[in-house]
């Protein structure tokens, strides 16, 4: 039997719909679509926690540091920090950190502590008067949330910052290599790393 034009016309919209919402998924999540090269994002890789002198830093600072710590010693898969969803798990590892560190995310739109995406979590951090953008002279400090472009090296991505010294930054981030990592480079050596900006852990900074 021959469909009639009308079936035709239904299964392309369908169709059409179909990949349009995926098309929205993917935008929603965002990128962290860190490859994982064994080198690091962009910089020395590191194998154990960095020391950091808490001394120096203010109490949400340190309960940042202190949340990333625990997780880098013990990390879990992606889901672990994705309620159990298998996607990219970059956003939901900072998400994760912040949470336990007793400073959660909202997100803007379902008002859960978990943001995945980057573009979702640039939209919270710009709502609550929290975003600097990249080039603004904003200079990141610990607990700071790095948010890439996907032109960046890597794609977008995005993680936290553990120190920023003379401009080298330390950082410890989701998904690098499908695991929780530590890196230490300095930005201004990095022309295609393309940070649009940061989360401020603290809006008054």
């Amino acid at each position: 039997m021959v469909g009639s034009p009308l079936d035709g016309r239904l299964r392309k919209s369908l169709l059409f719909t179909a990949t349009l919402l995926l098309l929205a998924a993917t935008l929603g999540l965002g990128g962290c679509s860190l490859s994982g090269s064994s080198d690091g994002l962009v910089g020395e890789r590191l194998t154990s926690f960095p020391t950091i002198d808490r001394a120096a830093l203010t109490p949400a600072q340190t309960r940042v540091v202190d949340a990333a710590a625990a997780e880098f010693a013990d990390p879990r898969t992606g889901p672990g920090y994705s309620e159990g969803n298998e996607e990219p798990w970059c956003a939901n590892f900072v998400s994760w950190i912040l949470r336990a560190a007793g400073s959660p995310l909202a997100n803007p739109n379902s008002g859960s502590w978990r943001i995945p995406g980057v573009y979702t979590l640039q939209e919270y951090y710009t709502k609550t008067g929290r975003f600097a953008a990249a080039g603004s002279g904003y200079r990141p400090v610990t607990g700071d949330v790095i948010l890439y472009s996907p032109e960046s090296r890597y794609g977008q991505h995005t993680n936290i910052v553990l120190t920023a010294d003379n401009g080298t930054l330390t950082t410890i981030g989701g998904n690098e290599g499908d695991a929780v990592g530590i890196e230490r480079w300095n930005p201004a050596a990095v022309p295609d790393i393309h940070i649009v900006g940061y989360g401020r852990l603290s809006p008054g900074w």
